[in-house]
């Protein structure tokens, strides 16, 4: 008899991050260095002179105005197709699925969860910080536009700053963040930023972005990605949690079931005997195997001797019950 438990999809999963406990030596967690905290510094300066130039309408939306009335759909009409393919690495939706699986395998190879928990923080940070920014900010698309050379802000718009753009940057830049080499992290990032900076490129020739919406995506993902280490010690704890939730939920399940608890054993009555009417009615009734009549003792039954008996006759045998001085004698004639 097997007395095995079958092993779910989950219960294997874990399994295999299980072989290797320790994570792997040659994967390094980037840190919070002077070079990068200088680095989103800058970045952050940017970011914020970019607002205040399309705040204060300056040469920046002029420069919006002139890109949205050379409309670049119209003059380069013969790639129109390839850009509405071409801006769909920038949409959330398949980009997180694509990313997701790769960062998936790459768990299942290096038995950590580190590579999706990263994704998963990244994609909330850059929702939190750009969807805010969106909704704060609520400037119109080019399409939506109402005032010539205005900057369009405030009129419940989410256009500022490109979500296409920021989210591509994020995207395909955890890539490069978590490569685990110093070459593959140099060719991710050159990939990255060509594939941020063609989706970028796209929305403005589709006219669905200013220019100045674009400058502000790729510096709002910039600013996701150099943020990230600070996150790295929460995605620590994050794994750690969720292996010991597991841990927890094995043992649970393995654990016997508790046994119950024993009740106050209940006192029998002793059987009491059947009324004489039942017993007299009982005794009455004849069996079906007998015949019908009053029942006779076998003492007062008469002796049957079988007919034909196979037995030969003995003439010197005297029945039961007689003298045995009845019998004659053997030796000759009668006696003198």
């Amino acid at each position: 008899m097997r007395t095995e438990r079958n092993l779910t999809r989950l219960d294997r999963v874990f399994a295999r991050l299980d072989r290797e406990p320790e994570r792997p030596a040659h994967i390094d967690v980037p840190k919070m260095s002077r070079h990068r905290v200088a680095l989103l510094a800058g970045t952050l300066a940017f970011y914020l002179a970019i607002v205040w130039l399309v705040v204060i309408t300056s040469w920046l939306v002029r420069l919006d105005w002139q890109v949205m009335f050379f409309r670049p759909y119209q003059q380069w009409a013969g790639i129109h197709w390839f850009v509405d393919y071409y801006v769909v690495l920038g949409q959330r939706g398949p980009t997180a699925v694509m990313v997701a699986a790769w960062l998936g395998w790459r768990s299942w190879r290096q038995h950590t969860l580190r590579p999706l928990l990263t994704l998963g923080a990244s994609l909330l940070l850059l929702n939190i910080t750009v969807g805010a920014a969106k909704l704060g900010m609520g400037r119109l698309g080019p399409h939506y536009a109402t005032t010539v050379g205005s900057n369009e802000m405030g009129l419940g718009g989410d256009i500022f700053p490109s979500g296409h753009t920021a989210n591509a940057v994020v995207t395909w830049g955890i890539l490069a963040y978590l490569a685990s080499t110093p070459r593959a992290r140099r060719w991710l990032s050159a990939v990255s930023a060509v594939t941020s900076l063609g989706v970028g490129m796209a929305t403005v020739y589709l006219g669905t972005h200013w220019l100045s919406d674009v400058l502000l995506g790729w510096t709002a993902g910039l600013l996701v990605l150099l943020a990230l280490p600070w996150c790295e010690p929460l995605i620590a704890r994050a794994e750690t949690g969720i292996f010991d939730l597991r841990d927890r939920w094995r043992a649970r399940r393995r654990a016997p079931a508790p046994l119950s608890p024993v009740e106050t054993p209940v006192r029998l009555k002793p059987r009491t005997t059947a009324p004489q009417n039942e017993t007299a009615a009982r005794s009455a009734r004849a069996p079906v195997y007998l015949a019908p009549g009053p029942h006779t003792a076998r003492s007062e039954r008469t002796p049957v001797t079988p007919v034909g008996s196979r037995r030969p006759p003995h003439s010197d045998r005297v029945p039961r019950g007689t003298n045995s001085t009845a019998r004659p004698l053997t030796g000759g004639g009668p006696p003198s």
